[in-house]
């Protein structure tokens, strides 16, 4: 579900994502000696490229005694927004242990779909990994027609695959089936 438009959002997202520097996977697993990006370090990878862009979020939740969902709504400062829809995850344990791990993940992995990737601290940190670069989606929202859209999105995501940014071909790919969307909608006709 989204607003009837969305074109400030995707724009400003867009710009938000360019400066993305993604999460420090700073906790560990010892189950599976691992090392992953909990919930803080993805809040404050998005932190202050959606303060600079205008952008916020909220996370609703829906528990059930086999699972917790998870909604987040990214919000455009214009009164766009748009949802991830229901993410939902298992509960392990029923008890209130197994119900604030399944809502922690859920929440950490639903921000993720904001276009956070965990980053590895000492490995891309020391060969200082380049932020994700910005892609322009506002062709692809100004296209009028099908054709247009599809020149736009071939342009657009040709590049960002050169540029090896694959949140911005997500990007590009969601923006222009949102588009398609609305030029094939029966009162675009």
């Amino acid at each position: 579900m989204k607003s009837e438009l969305i074109n400030e959002l995707a724009s400003a997202l867009s710009k938000a994502q360019g400066q993305l520097a993604g999460a420090v996977k700073d906790s560990s697993n010892p189950f599976f000696k691992s090392r992953y990006a909990d919930l803080s370090s993805v809040v404050e990878a998005l932190r202050q490229p959606f303060a600079n862009n205008g952008l916020s979020y909220i996370q609703t939740t829906e528990s059930h005694p086999d699972e917790v969902r998870v909604e987040t709504i990214l919000m455009h400062s214009s009164g766009q927004w748009i949802t991830t829809g229901f993410l939902n995850v298992p509960v392990t344990k029923s008890d209130a242990m197994g119900h604030g791990s399944a809502l922690t993940y859920a929440r950490r992995y639903s921000l993720c779909l904001l276009g956070v990737a965990p980053i590895d601290d000492d490995g891309n940190a020391a060969v200082a990994a380049k932020p994700v670069q910005a892609v322009d989606l506002q062709p692809l929202l100004d296209a009028k027609t099908l054709p247009d859209l599809q020149k736009a999105y071939q342009t657009a995501y040709k590049a960002a695959q050169d540029a090896q940014n694959t949140v911005g071909m997500a990007a590009i790919i969601k923006c222009k089936n949102e588009r398609k969307n609305v030029l094939t909608a029966p009162e675009a006709a």
